[in-house]
């Protein structure tokens, strides 16, 4: 497929993708569901992180982690007792449990009682001269960790240093950052600009991507990440994770491969 064709291709597919109708069964839907900035990045956070499987599945654990925050996620991380952490140690999807998630609320407590948005956990760690979000996802592994947690838990948040594809932090970022009509992502935060986003690669994606030859090997890991999403900018330099929806949609729900 030529340059142009590839292109006119994978726009058509964005632009089916990335629309209104596609949050409702899509992790994203959680954070939808709150309007305060805090909660929208705490169910976030949640929700991309437990971006593990069946979507339905994922959307209900994650309806149940909500339900277990009061539907109050930012109330609840911030002003809960160490007592009201207990009701927490019986939630479990995939291999992440009440202990992983325990930590994730004591980091979030000490994180949102002196920081305002968890937009600068992530953009602290760069500036507008890099050319993605490298620096940003070492950066909040190593911040996230600072504090004493289980060894166990570190599997749930990726960092490029271990040559990660880091799909769900990617996710998460593209959710927060991205902003255009269509209202899927939220573009809230402003100190990362779209342009320096990673695409989230996971097997799917990493197939579609090597069958359309915008990669080598469909490997998911984070050169081959960066690797697609050097692609990608040729394509549009200002949005290339836009085509994350194309990639997304060809991949799982059309089994394009």
């Amino acid at each position: 497929m030529k340059s142009q064709q590839l292109r006119d291709f994978l726009d058509a597919k964005a632009a089916y993708y990335n629309q209104p109708a596609f949050v409702a069964g899509d992790p994203i839907s959680i954070p939808h569901r709150y309007s305060l900035l805090q909660d929208i990045e705490i169910a976030g956070l949640f929700a991309a992180i437990l971006a593990w499987g069946n979507r339905t599945t994922i959307i209900n654990k994650c309806t149940e982690l909500m339900e277990l925050f009061d539907n109050a996620p930012y109330d609840f991380i911030l002003n809960h007792q160490a007592q009201d952490r207990m009701r927490l140690m019986g939630f479990k999807h995939r291999t992440f449990n009440g202990l992983d998630l325990m930590y994730f609320v004591e980091f979030l407590q000490h994180y949102y009682s002196n920081v305002t948005s968890l937009e600068f956990a992530f953009s602290g760690h760069m500036d507008d001269t890099d050319k993605d979000t490298e620096k940003a996802l070492t950066g909040f592994h190593n911040m996230f960790f600072t504090l004493e947690h289980p060894e166990r838990t570190r599997k749930h948040v990726s960092s490029p240093e271990g040559n990660s594809a880091c799909k769900r932090l990617n996710m998460f970022l593209r959710w927060m950052v991205r902003s255009d009509e269509n209202g899927v992502d939220f573009g809230l935060w402003k100190y990362i600009s779209p342009s320096q986003l990673v695409c989230p690669m996971d097997v799917h994606v990493s197939r579609v991507a090597a069958r359309l030859g915008l990669i080598e090997k469909a490997e998911a890991n984070w050169k081959t990440a960066q690797e697609l999403t050097a692609m990608l900018r040729t394509l549009d330099p200002e949005d290339p994770v836009k085509y994350d929806f194309a990639l997304f949609g060809l991949g799982v729900i059309e089994k394009y491969v």
